[in-house]
């Protein structure tokens, strides 16, 4: 079968593999046939060589960690044959740390985790791919043509629960919220925003393309400015840049009681000239807070699914700008100036 693959850690070394191994009964008891994988930064990194765990005692990597699939056969019952389903990313250590010993994988504290496409675990960027039931997730037949998206939305689902766990420290009740970044993580932040009755506000760079349209199609407002020039402030902030300017600004501009999450990874080696000082005033005198958030349990990657399933079927389908047969997987790995996100298909 197929299989795209990379040596971690040497740049430029994406293949796909015409004749990659069946995947083994060891892997879990749920065979899955692939359709589809979401392309993101972390493929794009892994690619690079930044970064990438092959699994124990091989050399390759196969690549994947946004899911779609079929079933093919379950003999535990869990899902049916035909059945939609997306594969949970990360699995908890071996140890384990008393987080993922309570199926809080996605904050694991000891960095012993493995994760599918990432970390020591093969991805699903192959025709054939196996799940063990506790890390299967089935989603409505009506998400086939968008199911990749559960992963990042997952993400948002995380970033959205704990939000919402440290708004009720005290009384609390948020109307406006600014998401920065309009690539897919940001746009389906807004989305969540918008399913929570918000008013929601956007800022990017784009100032043509499909972005800015994305956004009012929520009934969202799109940003072009900075952060610091935007004349409200928010009751929350989903950062989704990384941009260190952008994160900075984020948390100064953040209303009384503000929260702000960040999601987007900054790179290292960049410094800005910036008053630290002023940053821990305002946050003490008006009891904000500034966490992060990556990854996700399984309760997120189910509430991501209940958040898609009643998100308008269209607009899901524009955020995927181009989708991409696997005869042509290195054009999947191209990043284009209008791309939001590109979907590479197994079935074509």
């Amino acid at each position: 079968m197929r299989a795209v693959t990379v040596t971690p850690g040497v740049p430029n070394s994406l293949r796909c593999d015409p004749d990659w191994p069946e995947p083994p009964p060891e892997e879990g008891a749920i065979l899955v046939e692939g359709l589809a994988v979401g392309i993101c930064g972390t493929d794009q990194e892994i690619i690079s060589g930044a970064y990438g765990e092959a699994p124990p005692g091989q050399e390759r990597l196969v690549l994947g960690h946004e899911a779609l699939g079929r079933v093919l056969e379950d003999p535990t019952g869990t899902l049916r044959p035909g059945d939609l389903v997306a594969g949970i990313v990360r699995h908890p250590d071996p140890v384990p740390c008393q987080n993922c010993a309570v199926d809080e994988w996605d904050m694991c504290r000891n960095g012993q985790y493995t994760e599918h496409g990432i970390k020591g675990l093969p991805g699903f960027a192959r025709d054939r791919w196996r799940v063990q039931p506790k890390f299967a997730v089935g989603l409505d037949p009506m998400l086939a043509p968008v199911g990749m998206l559960l992963e990042p939305t997952s993400v948002l689902a995380k970033a959205w629960d704990h939000i919402e766990r440290i708004g009720r420290r005290a009384e609390w009740k948020p109307q406006t919220v600014l998401v920065t970044g309009a690539g897919p993580i940001g746009l389906l932040a807004a989305l969540l925003a918008t399913q929570r009755q918000l008013s929601v506000h956007v800022l990017d760079r784009a100032t043509s393309g499909p972005k800015p349209e994305l956004v009012r199609s929520l009934g969202a407002t799109y940003h072009t400015s900075r952060v610091s020039e935007l004349d409200f402030a928010p009751d929350v902030v989903v950062e989704c840049t990384g941009a260190p300017v952008v994160v900075m600004d984020a948390m100064c501009q953040a209303g009384p009681t503000g929260i702000v999450c960040l999601t987007g990874v900054s790179s290292g080696g960049r410094t800005i000239d910036f008053d630290a000082g002023a940053l821990n005033r305002e946050l003490v005198l008006e009891n904000n807070v500034v966490f992060g958030s990556v990854n996700a349990n399984r309760r997120h990657w189910e509430m991501a699914a209940e958040s898609l399933a009643r998100a308008d079927q269209g607009w899901l389908n524009s955020l995927i700008t181009r989708r991409v047969p696997v005869a042509a997987y290195t054009e999947a790995y191209a990043t284009g100036p209008d791309d939001i996100k590109v979907v590479l298909d197994f079935t074509a």
